[in-house]
């Protein structure tokens, strides 16, 4: 009987390389059986862009062939190794599994890729190493790279023009649009907005970011007074500028929002501040929009942009529930975004209903600042500790350089991300059971991330919200410092707060709704109409194939594009919607999305960059 093969006893860097020298022969010879003999039956590939110009996972054999058979004519792939300036084939753990990962390098008819490769030993052939996980991922599009480092504007870029206009002359003039319209506008002028326009200038296209606030990093700025990110500074790069090394684990909210000041500033990105979308539509026939805008002076301005990229993330319009008799409360009413300090409810009542982050943050400040508060819990939420929820980011402190965590991340698809956050939300309940136990005790309802217990970041990632990164507040409700109501338990608003069915009325000066926001589809509906938001559908959560539904990609609507997410996100995913964008621009792919069966299409009829221009 053979013995089974031990990772232990496998030099990861010589399994790498045979493995990619039998993926790179098979492919050479269009022999998709042999490639597929390559991977486990149940293995994942998740492409993005490399060969189908698509995001998207195929899971097991036959889907992993299906798309091979509609690419490999045109994209060509070929030279498969292992990247050499890189992270080095090592053998670590990932969702509770010893696997060896390897990044690896190669190229297509279209540009240059990379990769991820994760092999684990094959339980039915015990002596082979098979791929559970693949990745590949386009880097650039040969012809069209980026325009930094050897291709930085050059010396004669800003030469001396005495008597003539100097580089500021030139940068006011382009922010004007005065003689031409964007090829891109983006609505939104927060962190998803800032990252898709960097990307977008380093491929040289136009690009126009609008926002409705006075001053650029003011959707931070003006939230409430205590505000502070709740994950480290190490993760929350944004593209191509990392933050200074003297910047705090965790960044204030005033200090990140006058760092997007300078980032704007810094990479040369064109927004117009004070700036509201009025409505706009699609001509079909053109390929165009038309948005009209209304300037901070009253003016409007219409835009024929061929793109239009929503960036208004999940906080985008409030959710103001319909609450029982809420007209008859005598109080002050208002939602989360409008909070901003507590000192002026010192020595008052307050209620918040909400228990997720910003209902746990505002009813702390409030306590802080001398209110009786009490939180309204209206549904389970999961509630782990600061410390713990960093835990996710653990391949970060692993020592490779962000770019190489970046696409090792990226390296995960839906299966996996199910596995690897089951095992560590369970870790983060078993390390905050103290916490949790004395929240149960006063009548807070847990979860864990319904219904798979998948912990907050899949939360996160299907439903935008539903859980409080503890920093105190959890606390306060544990020693009763903070009042707790459950919802069900309220028969109805009353002039003077709350009257519970049990009778009792709860007295309140104040009630602050931190209640959510509705999904960005709700934004196209009130922008762009009905049409246009139910051809698309809901924004964000998970489609069929496991991929952030209507999110870094082509939608059912042609030219209309999303961006959201937290900086990890933007940092990593802008890259690959620039992409996009960029082909359509060059004629390299159809503004439409492809069909779902054939997510390849366009990769089939998609001419070469290499044909179009030569490097």
């Amino acid at each position: 009987m053979t013995e089974a093969l031990k990772l232990s006893d496998v030099n990861a860097e010589a399994a790498t390389r045979d493995w990619l020298a039998q993926f790179d022969a098979a492919l050479t010879q269009r022999n998709i059986d042999a490639v597929t003999r390559l991977f486990l039956a149940d293995g994942h590939w998740r492409d993005l862009l490399a060969f189908s110009w698509h995001i998207q996972t195929m899971t097991g054999v036959e889907a992993i062939a299906g798309t091979l058979r509609h690419t490999l004519g045109s994209i060509q792939p070929a030279n498969f190794r292992i990247a050499a300036d890189r992270t080095r084939p090592r053998i670590v753990t990932r969702a509770g599994r010893e696997v060896v990962e390897a990044i690896f390098a190669f190229d297509t008819s279209m540009g240059r890729a990379s990769g991820v490769l994760r092999l684990v030993p094959d339980a039915s052939t015990v002596s082979v190493l098979r791929a559970w996980v693949l990745l590949t991922s386009l880097d650039e599009i040969k012809g069209h790279e980026e325009l930094n480092g050897p291709r930085r504007p050059g010396g004669q870029a800003y030469s001396r023009e005495f008597g003539g206009k100097n580089w500021l002359d030139h940068r006011l003039n382009k922010l004007t649009y005065e003689d031409h319209d964007p090829a891109v506008l983006v609505i939104g002028g927060g962190q998803s907005g800032l990252g898709i326009a960097a990307c977008l200038g380093q491929l040289g296209v136009d690009t126009l970011v609008v926002d409705r606030h006075e001053r650029v990093g003011d959707a931070w700025r003006k939230r409430y007074h205590s505000l502070t990110l709740h994950n480290e500074v190490y993760i929350n790069h944004l593209p191509y500028m990392r933050f200074p090394e003297n910047y705090p684990v965790f960044i204030p909210k005033d200090k990140i929002a006058n760092w997007f000041e300078f980032y704007v500033e810094t990479m040369e990105i064109n927004v117009w501040t004070g700036t509201e979308i009025v409505h706009g539509t699609h001509d079909e026939t053109t390929g165009r929009w038309e948005i009209s805008l209304r300037r901070q002076d009253g003016s409007t301005r219409i835009m024929r942009p061929r793109h239009v990229i929503f960036a208004t993330g999940v906080s985008a319009i409030p959710v103001r529930p319909d609450l029982p008799d809420l007209d008859s409360f005598a109080g002050t009413t208002m939602h989360s975004s409008q909070y901003a300090t507590g000192h002026a409810w010192k020595d008052r009542k307050a209620l918040v209903l909400g228990t997720g982050n910003s209902g746990h943050d505002v009813a702390q400040d409030l306590h802080a600042c001398g209110a009786d508060v009490s939180i309204i819990q209206r549904s389970s939420t999961l509630i782990v500790s600061l410390a713990q929820a960093q835990t996710v980011y653990g391949m970060y402190t692993e020592g490779p350089p962000l770019s190489d965590c970046d696409l090792l991340a990226t390296a995960s698809p839906y299966p996996v991300l199910v596995e690897g956050y089951q095992i560590a939300a369970a870790a983060m309940q078993k390390a905050d059971k103290t916490l949790l136990d004395g929240l149960t005790a006063r009548g807070f309802v847990l979860d864990n991330g319904p219904p798979d217990d998948t912990g907050y970041q899949m939360k996160y990632l299907r439903r935008g919200g539903g859980y409080y990164f503890n920093v105190g507040c959890s606390d306060l409700i544990v020693s009763g410092d903070i009042g707790l109501l459950q919802y069900k338990d309220i028969e109805r608003f009353v002039p003077e707060g709350v009257l519970l069915k049990d009778g009792r009325v709860i007295e309140a000066d104040l009630l602050v709704t931190a209640t959510g926001y509705k999904n960005q589809q709700d934004v196209v509906r009130l922008y762009l109409g009905d049409e246009v938001a139910d051809r698309i559908g809901t924004v964000w959560g998970f489609d069929e194939g496991g991929e952030q539904r209507n999110m870094w990609r082509r939608t059912e609507q042609p030219g209309l594009w999303f961006s959201a997410g937290g900086l990890p996100h933007v940092r990593i995913y802008s890259k690959y919607l620039a992409l996009q964008i960029k082909a359509v621009e060059e004629g390299l792919i159809s503004a439409a999305m492809p069909v779902d069966s054939e997510a390849a299409t366009d990769a089939a009829t998609a001419q070469p960059a290499s044909s179009l221009e030569k490097i």
